[in-house]
């Protein structure tokens, strides 16, 4: 398979940011495409919802349904799946990209915040996967995909932010387990990290350590996501890719266009040593 069209995607957190770009970038090969977010009204300080994002969509070639949705409820969950399978025939790929983050070190780590990353990253991951389950055994060349890092044990990985390390790698723990138990199944779990800081909302949680313009869009994930994706399920799981490792198999090697600011040097993201 070479092309995404006519391939339900599933994608959580897609009312911006990483998510809303693998939507628009699967969406000009014709795929279908749920926008799964809690996003549904405009708000000052965050851009996008999910209905803004459907639009985007359809005008990009793709088909859109908006879904609002708070992956923290797995009965909601299951509902947004079943609509979702209704609505498109089915679902061929899932996108567990919803997340929540703060780097916070323990005593400044409110309960009610480790919470929220443990029930967003983690169970949200769990739960999405669990419910997209029966219809991707279903597919034909059916794909899980998290927006997660390589497992890197370093302490220094853990010591100023252990919660959200915490959070952060139990999606990942997920991509190992996953990706074993499917594999009978013929189901594909990969993880897809990017090699440098993007540049999303989420960089305000960095508090000022990282500027916009030391990272790159939200592009270069979109584009090596869409590689990974068309690979056959069959041969391909269980593995931590990175964006720019993708984009070098696909014979990108030129980077520059993916940057906010090419003049600048590039801030390397966490988890990467």
């Amino acid at each position: 398979m070479t092309t995404l069209q006519g391939k339900t995607l599933f994608i959580t957190g897609a009312s911006r940011g990483i998510g809303e770009a693998i939507a628009l970038r699967a969406a000009r090969e014709g795929a279908n495409i749920v926008i799964a977010a809690k996003s549904d009204t405009p708000q000052p300080k965050l851009p996008g919802t999910i209905y803004t994002v459907a639009e985007s969509v359809e005008q990009a070639g793709g088909r859109a349904l908006a879904i609002k949705l708070d992956i923290r409820d797995e009965n909601n969950v299951a509902a947004a799946m079943a609509q979702a399978a209704e609505h498109f025939g089915g679902i061929d790929i899932l996108i567990n990209n919803a997340s929540a983050i703060s780097l916070t070190g323990t005593e400044d780590t409110p309960m009610k915040r480790f919470d929220l990353m443990m029930d967003v990253n983690t169970r949200g991951t769990f739960a999405c996967t669990q419910a997209a389950l029966p219809y991707l055994k279903k597919a034909d060349n059916p794909h899980v995909l998290m927006l997660s890092p390589p497992l890197n044990m370093h302490a220094k990985w853990f010591k100023n932010h252990t919660a959200y390390t915490m959070a952060k790698y139990g999606m990942s723990m997920c991509v190992l387990g996953f990706a074993e138990e499917f594999k009978p199944l013929g189901i594909a779990v990969n993880s897809l990290w990017p090699r440098t800081v993007i540049g999303t909302a989420a960089l305000a949680m960095f508090s000022g350590l990282v500027k916009v313009e030391n990272c790159r869009t939200p592009d270069i994930v979109a584009e090596a996501a869409c590689a990974l994706l068309v690979k056959d399920s069959k041969g391909c799981t269980g593995n931590f890719f990175s964006d720019e490792e993708l984009l070098r198999e696909k014979g990108i090697h030129d980077f520059d266009k993916y940057a906010v600011d090419s003049t600048k040097p590039l801030q390397v993201d966490l988890f990467l040593d």
